[in-house]
């Protein structure tokens, strides 16, 4: 079988300034050579960790393939580890200490008999020295050639490859050794631009410059943090559109000679360059351009010689010209948008080209019948939008996302895991399959407004916002969606206030039910009921938002049924009545409407779930510990990390929001900014410290403190 293009694709003409295309490539196989050997998998070791180790061992098992993990300490009980037939520890905790190194990972697929390797995304997936390891021990690598890795891996030595092939990409500068880009390269590239890491993705390493003042730090924190998640420091600059959508086309190709391109995703709903929504089709590509980047995909696979399945990014500026961003050549987060569109099991096929097989015949159906209905993928982070995107830790109590047909859930948590510092914080991808966009988008978008998701901050509503977001509708999206429509709009909670207040009521009437039901004596009386009728019970919380608290006074008549007063905030509420409370449910009605409400307490919070949204109530404490409040201008650790700057020193002069600290948490970097003008009287932490969360590290004082 020789390379080929989507049944249909028309010779793509190059955008004005393209290099002239080199010689053909030579395809992955040679027509007419020798065919590979078949070698079936029949135990598979799958270098990484949760989501993408349970998707991949669901069609392992499917096709009969004995799986096996590898472990962290924090992941020992991991969902992953649960699934897999064997199971090998890697110790410790850290990224660079388990999962990225090669040496660990190769020994445990050794000892327990796999024969084949798939590494998932992230971590090894793309470290060409692993997957020459894995070939060397005789073992099978689920996916492309070590020289093509390592090729398409560096950015700058993959666009220019890309150039001598003839697609096109945009201007960029290349930096090394800890150098700086001189003032004509700038001026070439012209503000704003983007700092980009050559040996990552996934948003790491990336930064948007708008100033030549802004520039030089912003080098030095991307290399920090692409030389901390890759291994490799090394950056480059890139012009920047303001304004792009981000395309990407998945390939798939055999040891047989046959390349295709199955479809696009549009990818450009993104926050910190880093994707969230992604759905197939893409409003924006017509069947011409679609011919064109399909085209392009195949082009840049075949010039590698490219086998299995990988994904060629583009951006699409708003003349609808395409310019090659990179080659992800590994499995793609936002795959299962591919799936549903196509029908098709991208892992299985993965499988089956690592064992030798060419492409089945129904790729080649899949692609002569173009996309079927639509599909959106959101990503749902333990994060707080809000808060600048700042990563949330601790115990998922409940986690309860999907159900609905035509959805689909990947995720490596279940209710009662931890979720870690160590690694990256996406909860799930949540699929949404259907006829049409609109449906599709809907359907997600319920999903995601009725999860029950307890103990983390997470994206959720900032998703829901989104999807049903009136331009989002309308397919205008790109890259700058956040930013347009006001970021802060977007990432308020789904719960209006006055649903908050009903949340507060309905949590403080389980609360009420809870303790009658729970009295040790004389359970049928009113929990707080007093000889005097005038006293109203109390139930006091934190707002979600953080502005103060919200109180709600009750009176219960000597039934213990029903309400007899009931007061918000001192104030009489009126309007509000309330029907059947349970042991972890209650009705509300407000303004003629009922409100079901389901109540979930863990410690002082209470979790409230409604139609209007969700809320964490955290109980007030009434009479403090002497001692335990912190002193006012004082910066704390919002998560665990570690200490990479420390941008003061005592007696240092700061102003509000100037960087104090500079913590590296879930493999990105978070900035620490002084809440209020003044002297530095305390700096805490050194670099290199490791913190926990709501550790102090540095003290401001303001003018008026008392010394």
């Amino acid at each position: 079988m020789t390379p080929t293009s989507p049944p249909g694709t028309p010779t793509p003409t190059p955008p004005p300034g393209t290099p002239t295309p080199a010689p053909a490539p030579v395809p992955s196989a040679a027509p007419g050579g020798p065919a590979p050997a078949v070698r079936p998998v029949r135990s598979l070791l799958v270098a990484n960790r949760g989501e993408i180790a349970r998707r991949i061992f669901r069609t392992a098992r499917a096709m009969g393939i004995t799986c096996v993990a590898v472990y962290s300490d924090p992941d020992a009980t991991s969902p992953h580890v649960a699934e897999a037939d064997l199971a090998v520890r890697l110790p410790g905790a850290a990224p660079g200490a388990t999962y990225l190194r090669p040496d660990l990972v190769l020994e445990a697929a050794l000892a327990t008999g796999a024969d084949a390797v798939h590494p998932g995304y992230g971590f090894l997936s793309e470290n060409g020295d692993f997957a020459r390891r894995v070939l060397d021990a005789g073992l099978l690598w689920v996916g492309p050639s070590p020289e093509a890795i390592d090729l398409m891996g560096s950015k700058v030595a993959s666009k220019d490859l890309m150039r001598t092939a003839g697609v096109a990409t945009l201007p960029s500068v290349t930096l090394t050794d800890g150098t700086l880009p001189s003032d004509a390269e700038v001026a070439a590239l012209g503000f704003p631009l983007l700092i980009k890491a050559s040996a990552g993705g996934g948003g790491r390493g990336m930064r948007i410059v708008t100033a030549p003042a802004d520039l030089a730090d912003a080098v030095d924190s991307a290399r920090r943090e692409a030389a901390s998640a890759f291994g490799d420091g090394t950056v480059f600059l890139e012009r920047y559109l303001t304004a792009p959508r981000h395309i990407e086309v998945q390939v798939l190709a055999d040891a047989h000679g046959a390349t295709v391109a199955l479809f696009e995703r549009e990818c450009s709903i993104q926050r910190r360059h880093q994707k969230i929504i992604e759905e197939a089709p893409s409003t924006a590509v017509s069947p011409e351009l679609r011919a064109r980047l399909s085209a392009a995909a195949v082009r840049a696979a075949e010039a590698v010689g490219y086998v299995n399945a990988g994904t060629v990014e583009f951006v699409v500026d708003t003349d609808g010209e395409p310019y090659f961003l990179e080659m992800n050549t590994r499995l793609q987060v936002e795959h299962p948008v591919t799936e549903a569109v196509t029908g098709l099991d991208l892992v299985r096929l993965q499988l089956t080209v690592a064992a030798g097989h060419p492409l089945p015949p129904e790729v080649a159906d899949a692609v002569a019948a173009g996309p079927r209905g639509h599909a959106v993928e959101a990503r749902l982070y333990a994060e707080d939008p809000a808060a600048g995107w700042l990563p949330s830790t601790g115990t998922l109590h409940r986690f309860d996302v999907g159900g609905l047909p035509g959805l689909r859930v990947d995720s490596g948590f279940v209710a009662g895991d931890e979720v870690s510092p160590h690694y990256d914080p996406m909860l799930a991808k949540v699929i949404a399959q259907a006829p049409t966009r609109d449906e599709a988008v809907s359907l997600l978008a319920r999903s995601l407004a009725t999860a029950r998701i307890h103990g983390v901050r997470t994206n959720r509503d900032l998703l829901v916002r989104t999807l049903r977001h009136p331009s989002f509708a309308a397919g205008d999206t790109d890259t700058g969606f956040l930013d347009r429509h006001d970021l802060a709009l977007l990432a308020a909670p789904l719960a209006e206030p006055a649903a908050v207040r009903r949340h507060a009521l309905a949590a403080a009437l389980v609360a009420q039910r809870h303790r009658r039901d729970t009295a040790p004596v004389q359970p049928g009386l009113p929990s707080g009921w007093r000889n005097n009728p005038s006293a109203l019970q109390e139930a006091v919380a934190e707002r979600p938002d953080g502005d103060g608290t919200i109180t709600v006074g009750y009176r219960f008549d000597r039934t213990g049924t029903d309400l007899a007063a009931l007061e918000l905030d001192g104030a009489p509420w009126v309007g509000v009545t309330v029907g059947d409370v349970g042991p972890g449910s209650a009705s509300v009605t407000e303004g003629g409407v009922t409100y079901r409400y389901r109540v979930d307490r863990v410690g002082g919070t209470a979790y409230v779930d409604g139609p209007d949204g969700s809320s964490a109530l955290v109980d007030v404490e009434r009479f403090p510990v002497p001692g335990s409040r912190r002193a006012a201008g004082a910066a704390v650790a919002p998560m665990p990390g570690s200490v990479v700057r420390v941008a003061v020193a005592v007696g240092d002069e700061v102003e509000h929001g100037g960087t104090l600290v500079v913590l590296e948490a879930m493999k990105m970097e978070h900035t620490v900014h002084a809440a209020t003008s003044g002297t530095v009287s305390t700096v805490a932490v050194a670099e290199g410290d490791q913190v926990e969360s709501g550790q102090v590290l540095v003290i401001v004082d303001t003018p008026g403190d008392a010394p």
